[in-house]
């Protein structure tokens, strides 16, 4: 009898373990977080938001990666509560509508124009990016290369296209000039596969050059000292978020801003620097940064 009583109260102890064997814990909420295809592509916000989730283990994030103006779209239909995009311009139109709040400006890197290492358009002695660009439209109208878009409507593709304008050319329906509809890392890799040119952001472009993915471009046009390729992330609060869910969406985009150094230290062990940098060293003055890629001064 004792044997028997000790083996059911041995069972009924064992019975809250099994039941969350096949019924694990849910987390108390879910954070819908779009987020620029470079910092998913690159690993960073994969990499924050494991880190956020050691210290909020109730919470789920679940990242989005899309372009900057689907982000601003997912955000003005409640798709998403957080968002962080680096697109100035379209920021600032929705902040106007009052689509989004809460602003923190989180991170910087910048753009680059990478191409083939034979450089047909001789870009690396152009005098800024928009004689790079007058270059390479030279060079594709002669049939010496190819430039490729992104061609979506993201923070890449919008600046890619005032580069155009600023140098005074339109380079639509033209042979030479290939528009992909992808995303970051996939127009870098035709980009690569093409021997091309294309406007990237840094990050990105280090770490597929780093995994082996693109092999047949090198950074021909280093944008680190141009202000119209400063490349300013975003985060942003969804207006028509609330609840449980906006509360950890403040926590999320607070996190990353307090945490300067999770930022700073991402990609230099595996690729020797950062992939991105933080706000730190720029202090107030990148507000006026940011203001001025806003309204395109």
């Amino acid at each position: 009898m004792k044997r028997r009583y000790a083996v059911l109260v041995g069972f009924t102890l064992l019975l809250p373990l099994i039941y969350y064997m096949v019924h694990p814990i849910q987390p108390e909420a879910r954070l819908r977080v779009a987020v620029t295809s470079s910092l998913y592509a690159t690993g960073l916000l994969d990499y924050v938001a494991k880190k956020f989730k050691d210290v909020h283990p109730d919470v789920e994030v679940l990242l989005i990666p899309v372009g900057s103006g689907a982000a601003l779209r997912y955000a003005e239909r409640g798709d998403a509560c957080a968002i962080i995009v680096h697109e100035p311009t379209l920021e600032k139109s929705y902040l106007d509508r009052k689509v989004i709040e809460g602003q923190r400006i989180l991170a910087v890197n910048y753009f680059i124009i990478a191409g083939p290492r034979s450089d047909p358009a001789n870009i690396s002695r152009a005098r800024d990016v928009v004689d790079a660009f007058r270059r390479i439209y030279d060079a594709g109208e002669r049939g010496l290369t190819y430039f490729i878009s992104r061609a979506d409507d993201s923070a890449t593709y919008i600046r890619e296209i005032k580069m155009w304008r600023s140098a005074g050319v339109s380079p639509t329906n033209r042979r030479w000039y290939v528009e992909c509809g992808c995303g970051m890392d996939q127009a870098l890799i035709m980009a690569s596969e093409l021997k091309g040119y294309i406007l990237s952001d840094v990050g990105t472009y280090t770490a597929l050059r780093a995994r082996g993915r693109i092999q047949d471009i090198d950074v021909l046009y280093n944008g680190s000292t141009d202000t119209m390729l400063l490349n300013v992330y975003s985060g942003y609060i969804a207006k028509r978020c609330g609840g449980v869910e906006r509360e950890y969406a403040d926590l999320f985009l607070d996190f990353i801003y307090s945490n300067p150094d999770i930022v700073d230290r991402f990609g230099v062990k595996e690729y020797g620097s950062p992939l991105f940098y933080s706000t730190k060293l720029f202090g107030d003055r990148i507000v006026d940064l940011w203001r001025g890629l806003a309204l395109g001064e």
